[in-house]
């Protein structure tokens, strides 16, 4: 009897002797990890705001969370994070402007192409910029898929590099103080969310694995679905288009893009209308044939706009079909445009 308790006790010491080794296990690897970011943490801010401004799927966000955690215990760290941050961003804004320049609307339909969510990226965006002008490198650091795709565009719609650099670096400033600041105000909070994430150990891993990977499987079977339908829509080539242009005069071009004075001329089809799909509603079809043929176009990777809008004027009782490949086939097959 007595040998049974000596060996349940022994028994007990040694389970709790395990557990300690765990927690300190547990307490290693956060020291590890916040020694790592004490080291290293102004290039691992640089790192992960490059890598996201450059469009992989990294947020860097988090990342500013931690340098503010940081600063609360490192003098001027913070100073120091939020010039890393804004400069990196302005680093990789500045070659996506480039590119815009260079390639046009080349450049952001392949950003489109190879994003999660690529229908009507373009449309979208064009429209903040119709709306916000310039405002829209300031907010775009906020706004998810605007981020990537505001600088490249901005250099495609003409858009000045002095005033560009300047607007878009007061984007960036913003956007690493604020998440900075978040991070400093809230750091004891922040410091015991991760020691509780480090207590759970892998399951904490597994389950944030689980939750990304089944956010990017909802994407990709809505992506799924969205093309499906888009591929079932009537297209027609531009020189068909054209074709019918020359010979009825019921046909009616309709341009869906967001429309702003940046838009250069050359970049318009003459005598199109205007549907703006942010404002449909009866009153955008006001002396508008019911007899017509309308086509529609946009820039949008497989005419996901145009769609949206021959679909739209399907209901409201007008014939509609869609120019395959929009603005930039039309250009390609060389008819005609605007003079400018």
């Amino acid at each position: 009897m007595i040998r049974n308790v000596l060996d349940y006790i022994t028994m007990g010491m040694s389970l709790r002797g395990q557990g300690r080794r765990t927690m300190l296990a547990r307490h290693d690897a956060m020291d590890l990890l916040t020694d790592l970011f004490s080291r290293h943490g102004l290039l691992a801010v640089a790192l992960a705001v490059l890598l996201e401004q450059f469009g992989a799927p990294l947020p860097s966000t988090p990342v500013l969370l931690l340098a503010g955690v940081e600063s609360a215990q490192r003098q001027g760290f913070a100073l120091q994070a939020f010039v890393a941050a804004a400069l990196a961003a302005q680093s990789a804004n500045a070659l996506w402007f480039w590119a815009g320049r260079r390639l046009g609307r080349r450049v952001l339909a392949t950003l489109c192409r190879i994003s999660i969510s690529p229908d009507s990226c373009v449309r979208q965006n064009e429209a903040s910029f119709a709306r916000r002008g310039v405002l829209t490198l300031v907010i775009a650091k906020f706004v998810p898929g605007l981020s990537i795709l505001a600088p490249p565009l901005a250099g495609a719609l003409g858009m000045s590099v002095r005033r560009f650099l300047g607007w878009n670096l007061l984007g960036s400033a913003l956007w690493a103080g604020v998440a900075i600041t978040v991070g400093r105000l809230f750091h004891a909070q922040i410091d015991a969310l991760l020691r509780m994430l480090s207590s759970l150990g892998a399951a904490a891993v597994l389950l944030a694995l689980a939750a990304v990977a089944g956010y990017l499987a909802w994407r990709l079977w809505r992506r799924a679905m969205v093309r499906r339908e888009l591929n079932r829509f009537e297209r027609l080539a531009p020189a068909d288009v054209a074709s019918l242009l020359r010979q009825r005069q019921d046909v009616f071009l309709v341009d869906v893009r967001a429309m702003s004075e940046a838009m250069p001329l050359s970049n318009r089809i003459p005598g199109a209308r205007h549907l703006d799909l942010s404002a449909l509603g009866d009153a955008a079809l006001d002396g508008w044939p019911l007899a017509g043929e309308y086509i529609t176009f946009c820039a949008c990777p497989n005419d996901a706009s145009a769609v949206r809008a021959a679909q739209w004027l399907k209901q409201r009782g007008r014939q509609a079909r869609v120019l395959r490949g929009g603005i930039d086939a039309w250009t390609e097959a060389g008819l005609a445009l605007e003079a400018g």
